[in-house]
């Protein structure tokens, strides 16, 4: 077995609301005979975490260890059984096709077209200058101590969203210093550390996380978070998720 991400459960945490257990499209997770939520079978959790996002109790957590790796077609079969077709159809890599159809892998990676839509009769002009004002931005480059942090606005984009959305540098890092990250390939241990220790060093004014729409990069998401208590500054984190047809899909 090698190590993978997979979902921690903290009995003691667990309050037994269940919601885990329908976030959980796979059907990796169920409530137990005391009411706790368990892992049903480690190869039916792609360790995404989708579920962190819905537990009212911070009982559930990504953890690194061995485990099965993530089988979606038995994931896709086990939901088909339990949940029905419709269901089903939701796991991630599971397909929409039935019992025979079952493609692996992630559902932010699925391949697909994205269609342009009509061109307007006259585009707006938009400047195509870059807003990039500091080097590097890599999370894993970047120094807490670089001074052009102190006191500025901070945008942690993951590394897609600039590529999804065509108005990122006008609308997005326009007068922020920037640190890109991917919560799915990039290895993060450390990542919330760093951060933190970059919110604490610098006094800054504002905090902006953007994601895209994937289930997995809703991890950036939650690392920002823990680097603010980490940090244990009052900062508030303003969120904008991107879709992967660039539209912005949430600000908030």
């Amino acid at each position: 077995m090698a190590k993978r991400k997979i979902i921690g459960i903290n009995r003691e945490l667990c309050d037994g609301c269940g919601l885990c257990t329908t976030a959980c499209a796979e059907g990796a997770l169920e409530l137990d005979a005391e009411n706790k939520a368990v892992l049903v079978r480690e190869i039916f959790c792609d360790g995404l975490g989708a579920c962190l996002d819905v537990c009212p109790t911070g009982a559930l957590k990504v953890v690194e260890r061995e485990g099965g790796a993530y089988d979606a077609g038995e994931a896709y079969r086990h939901v088909l059984k339990t949940r029905g077709p419709e269901a089903a159809g939701r796991v991630h890599g599971g397909g929409s096709g039935g019992p025979h159809r079952v493609p692996q892998g992630c559902p932010g990676s699925l391949a697909r077209e994205i269609p342009e839509g009509p061109e307007p009769e006259s585009e707006p002009a938009v400047s195509g200058k870059s807003r990039l004002s500091q080097w590097p931005i890599q999370l894993h480059l970047v120094s807490p101590f670089a001074p052009y942090f102190k006191g500025s606005d901070l945008l942690v984009a993951a590394d897609c969203t600039a590529f999804a959305l065509g108005s990122f540098h006008q609308d997005l890092l326009r007068g922020k210093k920037l640190v890109i990250a991917c919560p799915k390939l990039d290895e993060t241990e450390g990542y919330a550390e760093k951060l933190a220790e970059i919110i604490r060093q610098n006094g800054l004014r504002s905090l902006t996380v953007a994601i895209m729409t994937v289930p997995c990069c809703s991890g950036l998401e939650r690392l920002v978070r823990r680097a603010v208590e980490l940090s244990g500054e009052p900062l508030d984190v303003r969120k904008v998720v991107i879709g992967i047809d660039g539209a912005v899909v949430q600000t908030g």
